[in-house]
């Protein structure tokens, strides 16, 4: 095998990198660049995705990734892209960008109630056959476009999510795949394709659908336009892609039903692989397309922990940021090594952030410190850090629980993923917390490594994703759930449920203001 490298382009929540690996899994280099998505003053709840400056970011990752790592673009065999899921981008005929949002845009709620409104039943059908409820799926988004953006609307030729347009932008195919285009709710599981019949249903125009292909085949090849741009080849293969849980589950090395993995970022994802799209009739959970055509996903999900810890370290961690300065590290390795003293449980404090999901009506209690008293020296913000931590813990094992209840079975062990794969506290943690053997990767980034992982089987350097997995997914370490603890974080976990029952009928009373609530989820509740 020729010495040669694959391209992942990642567009998260919080940034965009483009990383580059070689063929046996390597991580060669990575750039990386922070964005954000901006509320629109005028639409409570939005999230604009703003596609003029978030392509001048990915181009300057890929050509920073191709400067810093000296690696020749010639080089390269294949490039593959994942992102969150979720985000939807609107083009018009002539393919040009006309209107788009990132993930948990909440601007709809009006027409989640009048689709509910209109039909007391029609959710929990389209749940049936999509696995989708109203709470992130699309059509309540292209809904609101309708009611509030009539020339938008009718201009709208086609709809894709944001790992497709990074390949449009290189090549200028549009192209739909199944792990992230059955996320907006307008694909049946069982086809892994569009159902127009949804849009129809919905009140939506079935006329603004791509093509769909399924993740590991080739779209097509960076255009020179793309090249020049970039710094990339001309003629570089384009390998479809996925979103990025999917894709990130196989980064792990997680590949066959009855297997599961917990990925932690900005938003933090349980997900355990099925064979099967027949989805359990208690509108619980999700369930999504795999990038791997046989298989589909079980997910719950867990809202903002990564950018819970984002705010922390910003708003009360300046000494810690110097002091890694100072020393070359992270400021997280910092509050890392500090909250490593503070005792399991956090000394009884109990924080609110994410809650358990809640498909059905999905909402989360205002940001919550509860359950300390002023003795400094056992309540510092290295017991808030250390608490923030235990707090998403406690939902991953809540969304284990939850899945279990559909599928009878939890997994033998978990592999681990994303930010808190870097973190040996956290991993701990939740180690513990679940009380299984956690598997930590060599490469952290799974997410990347999954789409590096999607190009090199489709430039035909490996025949599948199992013999890829096989050569690129490496384990560090297992880690071992210390069971006294576990027993500790159990009867924390009730405590912590009751807890946060209590901040959530605030919210719905309106005394309080939800972190995040579901288009029509609040006012479902009776909150605001």
């Amino acid at each position: 095998m020729s010495a040669k490298y694959v391209m992942a382009i990642d567009a998260g929540t919080g940034s965009v990198r483009a990383v580059l690996f070689d063929v046996q899994g390597n991580q060669i280099g990575c750039s990386q660049k922070e964005w954000t998505h901006r509320e629109d003053p005028r639409y409570p709840g939005s999230m604009d995705f703003d596609w003029t400056t978030n392509w001048e970011l990915t181009k300057s990752c890929i050509s920073g990734v191709l400067k810093e790592t000296g690696i020749a673009a010639a080089d390269i065999a294949a490039i593959s892209t994942t992102c969150m899921r979720e985000g939807i981008i609107l083009y018009d005929a002539q393919g040009k960008e006309i209107w788009a949002c990132a993930n948990v845009d909440a601007r709809s709620t009006k027409e989640v109630l009048e689709l509910k409104a209109a039909s007391a039943t029609l959710e929990h059908e389209l749940y049936l056959e999509s696995g989708q409820t109203y709470s992130l799926s699309a059509i309540p988004r292209i809904l609101w476009v309708k009611n509030n953006l009539p020339d938008v609307y009718k201009k709208t030729a086609a709809v894709g999510m944001f790992n497709d347009w990074l390949i449009y932008k290189l090549c200028g195919k549009l192209i739909v795949e199944p792990s992230n285009g059955s996320t907006n709710g307008l694909f049946s599981l069982a086809s892994r394709n569009w159902d127009k019949t949804i849009a129809s249903r919905c009140g939506l125009r079935d006329d603004i659908f791509p093509a769909v292909q399924e993740s590991g085949t080739q779209a097509g090849t960076v255009s020179g336009k793309a090249a020049a741009e970039t710094g990339l080849a001309e003629g570089t293969p384009l390998i479809i892609g996925g979103g990025d849980a999917q894709l990130g589950t196989i980064g792990v090395g997680i590949t066959k039903a009855n297997e599961a993995a917990i990925f932690g970022g900005s938003f933090w994802q349980y997900e355990y692989n099925t064979d099967s799209p027949v989805i359990a009739d208690d509108f619980t959970i999700r369930v999504n397309c795999h990038v791997q055509p046989k298989l589909w996903q079980y997910e719950a999900l867990a809202f903002k922990p990564g950018l819970v810890m984002r705010w922390f370290r910003e708003a009360f961690c300046q000494e810690e940021k110097k002091l890694a300065q100072a020393q070359n590290t992270g400021t997280y390795a910092i509050m890392d090594k500090y909250a490593e003293q503070v005792p399991a449980g956090s000394n009884g404090m109990i924080c609110a952030f994410s809650d358990v999901m809640n498909f059905a009506s999905w909402r989360h209690a205002a940001p919550t410190f509860t359950n300390f008293d002023l003795d400094s020296s056992k309540y510092n913000k290295y017991t808030f850090y250390r608490a923030i931590l235990e707090n998403t813990a406690l939902v991953t094992y809540g969304h284990m629980q939850l899945i279990k209840n559909n599928v009878g079975k939890l997994p033998q062990s978990v592999s681990i993923g994303g930010g808190v794969a870097q973190s040996a506290l956290w991993s701990q943690i939740v180690t513990d917390v679940i009380g299984l053997p956690v598997r930590v990767p060599v490469v952290k980034e799974a997410t990347a490594l999954g789409a590096a992982m999607i190009a090199a089987v489709g430039a035909g350097i490996y025949t599948d994703i199992t013999q890829a997995a096989q050569h690129m997914v490496r384990i560090e370490t297992t880690l071992q759930p210390d069971m006294k603890n576990h027993e500790l974080y159990m009867n924390a976990f009730g405590t912590w449920q009751k807890a946060y029952k209590a901040q959530l009928d605030l919210a719905d009373q309106g005394v309080t203001n939800y972190m995040w609530a579901a288009p029509g989820a609040a006012v479902s509740a009776g909150g605001r």
